[in-house]
């Protein structure tokens, strides 16, 4: 893996992670473009390299509303944080089960499977458009629609779904407010994220062949930097309403692709 590569793949990384475009799909699509031969632990590497930066800048983000989360969690108070909290892990629970038990069919999906990438990423722009229809967003977030956006969190990690656009446009069609969707969209994959990450160290397979580490850390924070500035960003789209030229590009990248694949 080149410097060049990896800066390249982290600018996409932070951006698409948060803009409903599919991360792991673009990247297998640059991979492709690139005409990479990572082998599996490698690809697997990059791909929690870059997933890892994002998942800090939505930290850094939402440090203020995770720091009172925690707060309160640390001191026992009942509430909105213990709520919220509960919340999370709720969503949590239908990928780590599919993670757990799914992980060899997981993993031989990110290896340059564009027919497969062009099909989910049409899939992500049709709930995009159908979110954008939607005006009356008055309902709050309950524990049932916790699961179901958990539920659609677990199949977007099927590279082409787009996990942001996804789970924000479920949210809206249960017509969650636009903020509290994106807010609860983009904190509930902090823990997986980090929690994929300690199961593949433990695990020792991925650092057995001794990586590149300067290339790793340009991606790294490539991704982190333009995370940063995405993520605040799509907040304000949201609340706009705004999802539908997502929806456009999505269907136009999705067919390309499609059509690449088949040369």
């Amino acid at each position: 893996m080149s410097a060049l590569e990896t800066l390249v793949l982290g600018i996409i990384q932070g951006l698409t992670e948060f803009l409903p475009i599919s991360s792991s799909g673009h990247l297998e699509l640059v991979k492709a473009i690139f005409g990479s031969d990572y082998q599996q632990n490698q690809s697997i590497l990059i791909t929690l390299t870059l997933h890892s930066a994002t998942a800090l800048s939505t930290v850094f983000v939402f440090r203020k509303d995770i720091w009172v989360i925690f707060s309160d969690l640390f001191y026992f108070k009942r509430g909105e944080s213990l709520d919220f909290s509960l919340k999370i892990l709720i969503s949590m629970a239908p990928a780590v089960l599919i993670g757990l038990f799914f992980e060899d069919i997981i993993s031989s999906l990110f290896d340059g499977k564009i027919t497969l990438v062009g099909a989910m990423l049409i899939i992500t722009s049709v709930l995009l458009y159908l979110a954008d229809r939607i005006n009356k967003n008055n309902s709050l977030l309950s524990f049932k629609n916790a699961f179901l956006i958990g539920l659609i969190q677990a199949v977007a990690i099927i590279p082409g779904i787009s996990r942001s656009g996804s789970t924000i446009a479920l949210a809206v069609l249960l017509k969650i407010k636009r903020d509290k969707a994106a807010r609860f969209s983009f904190l509930m994959v902090i823990p997986l994220i980090f929690g994929s990450m300690a199961k593949s160290l433990l695990e020792g397979n991925l650092l057995a062949e001794s990586p590149n580490i300067m290339p790793l850390a340009i991606g790294f924070f490539s991704a982190f930097i333009t995370g940063v500035f995405a993520c605040k960003w799509m907040i304000k789209l949201v609340k706009k309403s705004q999802l539908k030229y997502f929806s456009f590009y999505c269907m136009i990248v999705g067919l390309v692709a499609i059509i690449y694949s088949s040369l």
